[in-house]
């Protein structure tokens, strides 16, 4: 039952001694206010990183080939090798793989190469993939179309192109169903492709030129070779598992040593995953170890303030006792006052958290590595939560000490 008088009696407190309650609330403020702004921006760290894995398939690991640091088979060591296509076939029967896809690339890291339309001349990378390639690539395609089967086959003269490729050679023209020069040949574009993840290592990928896999080996003289391999494993299985067989299996068709650190490049994206997951489950513990431990230096704050006002409250507790009030109309009145500094201190850290966060959200500070900074539900109840025990817990010694006062000798208090 709503007790006004009671209120009324915490609202007079409260007002007679307003620096008092200011600065004692202050604490409980603060540590709300750090909460939320300390799960606010780790939660825009991992939507700005995590978001950089969207569409990618995290289940998943690539290969390339590097130069060779052990003797092995009549071999000396230093000695280069490439992948082919038999290897397609081959890794595909390897336990546990689900997906094959082979690529190889003009630009980047395997040289340069001129992309021309109307006069207008820029660099981009292109690579010769295969349609698999978009169940590992974070990719969507706006308008047009992807490379399909059909293009593979007939070893087809078309290309997908990225919008930066649009915006430097075509401007606002609309570049389906033209034709671009690539180092002389021509190929029509059929579609443009835009990448769905966040992060920085997708910016390379604005600018990447997509062509079928049959055509980039005839075209480019690269007939019966493969640059790298993005191979997915098949659901519950691991991964690294997939990767040291199918690294196995390579070494032993390349007549390359198997304990090799340096043959084969690659790196494995679930693990990558993973590892950014722990990390920001670490962040999220270490916010709420933070701002918890700040919160209760001002529940401390508030709870010592109670022991004050119980002891300066004592003749009064005295004579309400001995005129018939029941101890738990004494402990809850305390209880209750402690509660609901606690609270609208709480209440106001919230809402200044929030309100900090929706301003930077407003200021679009968004980069590569961080996005959209945010508190949901789920952690703004906790946080109430978290207060309302604490302003419980912060009542909790006071009106124990205040129950153990003897009438008679609070009567005598002066």
């Amino acid at each position: 039952m709503f007790d006004t008088e009671r209120w009324n009696e915490i609202w007079m407190t409260l007002r007679r001694n307003k620096l008092r309650s200011v600065l004692t609330m202050f604490g409980v403020f603060w540590g709300i206010f750090m909460l939320v702004i300390m799960l606010g921006m780790g939660r825009g760290l991992n939507n700005g990183v995590m978001g950089g894995f969207e569409g990618w398939a995290t289940n998943s690991c690539f290969m390339w080939t590097q130069v060779t640091s052990l003797p092995y088979a009549g071999f000396k060591r230093g000695r280069s090798f490439d992948f082919d296509n038999s290897d397609i076939a081959a890794l595909q029967k390897v336990e546990g793989v689900d997906k094959v896809a082979p690529r190889l690339q003009l630009g980047g890291w395997r040289g340069s190469n001129n992309v021309s339309y109307k006069g207008r001349n820029a660099a981009f990378n292109v690579n010769g993939d295969m349609p698999e390639v978009m169940e590992f690539q974070a990719a969507y395609i706006p308008r047009g179309r992807f490379l399909n089967r059909k293009d593979i086959l007939e070893a087809r003269k078309v290309c997908v192109i990225g919008p930066k490729v649009v915006e430097a050679l075509f401007k606002n023209e609309d570049p389906i169903g033209k034709h671009i020069r690539i180092q002389g040949v021509y190929f029509q574009v059929v579609g443009e492709h835009k990448p769905k993840a966040t992060a920085q290592m997708d910016e390379g990928d604005q600018s990447t030129i997509y062509i079928p896999f049959s055509t980039f080996q005839r075209a480019f003289n690269s007939m019966n070779l493969v640059h790298w391999f993005s191979i997915s494993a098949k659901p519950g299985v691991n991964v690294a598992d997939v990767q040291a067989r199918a690294k196995a299996m390579l070494a032993k068709r390349h007549k390359v040593d198997p304990k090799d650190p340096l043959a084969f490049g690659g790196f494995n994206l679930q693990e990558m995953f993973q590892q950014m997951s722990m990390l920001f489950v670490a962040i999220s513990g270490l916010s709420w170890f933070v701002g918890v431990l700040t919160l209760i230096a001002g529940v401390i704050g508030i709870g010592n303030i109670m022991l004050v006002i119980v002891k300066e409250r004592t003749k009064e507790i005295g004579i309400r006792r001995s005129i018939g009030a029941r101890p738990g109309n004494i402990a809850g009145q305390i209880v209750q006052e402690a509660a609901a500094l606690t609270f609208i201190a709480g209440y106001f850290g919230l809402l200044a958290g929030i309100g900090v966060l929706e301003l930077i959200n407003g200021m679009h500070l968004e980069s590569g590595f961080f996005k959209n900074p945010e508190v949901d539900l789920g952690v703004a109840l906790t946080a109430l939560a978290v207060l309302i025990i604490s302003g419980l817990i912060a009542g909790y010694i006071p009106a124990k000490r205040a129950l153990s006062i003897k009438p008679v000798d609070a009567l005598r208090a002066e």
